[in-house]
């Protein structure tokens, strides 16, 4: 026996309002799951959000929301200006997901994304980005866009590898070592190797004739400059810690800051500042003792001293200056207890 018409009826009306909202609400593994799928159709796995994704993925209740989202907030137009580091910054985040990825394949605690600023701007509104650049973490505990945490500009001055830290320390998660790519492509190391064998006879020539670089004392003197400042400078410690020759002012973002005040960190233009103040005090003491005393006139080495002297005494107070003010510690002078 056929049911009734009107049976029909009601259960039409009962499915109309899903149909309508394009089904019941995704629950957290189906997040997880769609996530997943976005970041597998990414190279870096960096998951690109919209203002729609955004509200699916970031606005979702608490409840049905059990994964974290690294947000990169970027502005093409902006890629322009140098001293926001943009694109060096967005290349750090795709090698911080990349690596996160490698180490982690499976995981669907964390993901990273980035949102752009032409197509997404109520986004930006929501999360209360007003400058660049900006990061964000939106763990399952927050409950509004606004409220989530913003990375600290101190977490970019290593670029990939700090904010690896700020990741572990906020989350608890393991991102593991930054995988970054050679230096030299496997096609670029067979040229070079080429090259080299076919340069060897001619390079043999020139060795035999000493007619090599390496047989010009001013090349020598030169890499002994460059090695000095090199050292007084804190060159490999900014190569080691990957430290950025300055950092864009908080309180005015047109602003550069290239002296950091504190011990906890150096930024390269700083470290270059004392190191060429060092190197000035260097090469004027070798003029003196090697070029000075070849003068004949009194009268010239005299000036001559005097103004190294007055330079050197610059030089060195600087120094002073600018340890005490990012250090605190302070130099003392102590003389004899017999002139007491």
């Amino acid at each position: 026996m056929a049911p009734p018409p009107h049976r029909h009826l009601l259960l039409l009306l009962l499915l109309l309002p899903l149909v309508l909202l394009g089904g019941a609400p995704a629950g957290a593994d189906d997040l997880v799951s769609e996530l997943q799928s976005l970041r597998e159709r990414s190279p870096s796995g960096v998951i690109h959000l919209t203002d729609t994704s955004v509200t699916r993925f970031l606005s979702a209740p608490s409840a049905r929301r059990s994964y974290s989202v690294l947000v990169f907030f970027d502005a093409a137009s902006l890629h322009s200006k140098p001293d926001l580091h943009l694109p060096q910054l967005r290349t750090e985040f795709a090698l911080l997901s990349a690596s996160f990825l490698a180490h982690n394949p499976d995981s669907g605690d964390l993901f990273f994304a980035d949102i752009e600023f032409a197509e997404s701007q109520h986004s930006f509104h929501q999360f209360g980005v007003n400058s660049l650049p900006h990061v964000r973490l939106i763990r399952p505990e927050h409950a509004i866009l606004s409220g989530s945490e913003q990375m600290d500009q101190s977490h970019f001055a290593r670029l990939a590898d700090s904010m690896a830290e700020f990741i572990e320390s906020r989350t608890g998660l393991e991102v593991g070592p930054i995988v970054r790519p050679p230096f030299l492509s496997r096609n670029q190391i067979i040229l070079l190797g080429i090259l080299f064998l076919i340069s060897i006879p001619f390079m043999i020539k020139r060795i035999i004739d000493g007619e090599t670089l390496l047989h010009d004392r001013r090349v020598w003197m030169a890499g002994a400059l460059f090695v000095y400042f090199f050292s007084v400078s804190g060159g490999m410690y900014g190569i080691i810690r990957h430290t950025p020759m300055f950092l864009t002012d908080r309180a005015d973002p047109n602003k550069l800051v290239f002296f950091y005040q504190g011990s906890g960190m150096q930024l390269g233009a700083e470290g270059f500042a004392v190191g060429f103040l060092y190197t000035l005090v260097g090469l004027m003491i070798a003029g003196v003792t090697h070029l000075l005393v070849k003068v004949e006139s009194l009268q010239t080495q005299r000036f001559a001293l005097l103004a190294v002297m007055a330079i050197g005494w610059w030089a060195v107070r600087k120094v002073i200056y600018l340890d005490n003010w990012k250090t605190g510690y302070s130099i003392h002078t102590f003389f004899p207890s017999s002139w007491r």
